[in-house]
């Protein structure tokens, strides 16, 4: 099935410019399941109030956010914003979430994933926590790459490597916006869907914790990560969450 045919299924909600999928978890996965060879070489962004607001500013990175096959609603301000414009079935899914759910169905159907990001220690412990986890999961590659730039070169045999291994999913935590720039770089050769899962290495190797329930369900797993992280967080927070009211909830863009 054509590309475009299969985006212009995905119901959107336009929220300062990015084109927000106006979906739930399990509409996600009945998707992913009906699609996932269709969505080779494309990618799918995990977007927040940070990235929605750096997407605001930046036409660029605007984008990048809009040529994928898609980007979900990571942020609860996001989902409560397409409710409040007509998209009832709208649901908060966090690239966590959504990588945890195909990792349940993953060993049945026989997916198979190569994950891309973070530090060799954080890759050694996730997969440790994987397999445990999820029995029969077809982990078939992990890279850690160098922080600084690859040439042309290392690059393209990063590729070839990749696809040698003929993954369903490349799981990419690079942190936005650089996992976003990248995807965008690499869509149409890299093979399987490619979803950039921000923190989400961390949270599944446990050098981060989730908020609990009650704050995820109160939009407040914000709050929580700055809890944890204030020195670094607190800059992004206050700019980006000000910056989303005023825009986004108040004026209605």
């Amino acid at each position: 099935m054509e590309r475009k045919i299969v985006k212009a299924q995905i119901p959107t909600c336009k929220i300062l410019g990015v084109n927000i999928a106006a979906v739930n978890m399990q509409w996600l996965l009945d998707f992913t399941k009906k699609h996932i060879r269709d969505l080779s070489g494309d990618y799918l962004c995990v977007s927040n109030v940070h990235t929605t607001i750096t997407a605001y500013e930046d036409e660029e990175y605007r984008a990048i956010q809009n040529g994928g096959i898609m980007a979900i609603p990571d942020g609860g301000p996001l989902s409560s914003v397409g409710r409040r414009r007509g998209h009832s079935h709208m649901e908060r899914i966090t690239g966590p979430d959504y990588m945890g759910e195909i990792m349940k169905i993953s060993a049945e159907r026989g997916y198979r994933h190569y994950f891309y990001g973070s530090t060799e220690e954080t890759l050694g412990k996730m997969r440790q926590r994987l397999l445990k986890e999820y029995p029969g999961l077809l982990i078939i590659g992990m890279y850690s790459p160098p922080f600084g730039p690859m040439t042309r070169e290392e690059d393209e045999a990063l590729v070839k490597d990749m696809n040698a291994t003929k993954p369903d999913f490349v799981w990419v935590a690079l942190g936005a916006p650089k996992q976003e720039k990248w995807m965008a770089a690499h869509k149409g050769r890299v093979d399987g869907l490619m979803v950039g899962v921000g923190a989400g290495f961390d949270y599944f190797a446990g050098n981060i914790k989730r908020a609990p329930g009650w704050m995820q369900k109160l939009n407040l797993e914000w709050l929580y990560r700055l809890m944890q992280e204030p020195g670094r967080l607190f800059k992004r927070y206050w700019h980006t969450n000000v910056k989303f009211i005023w825009e986004a909830v108040i004026k209605g863009k």
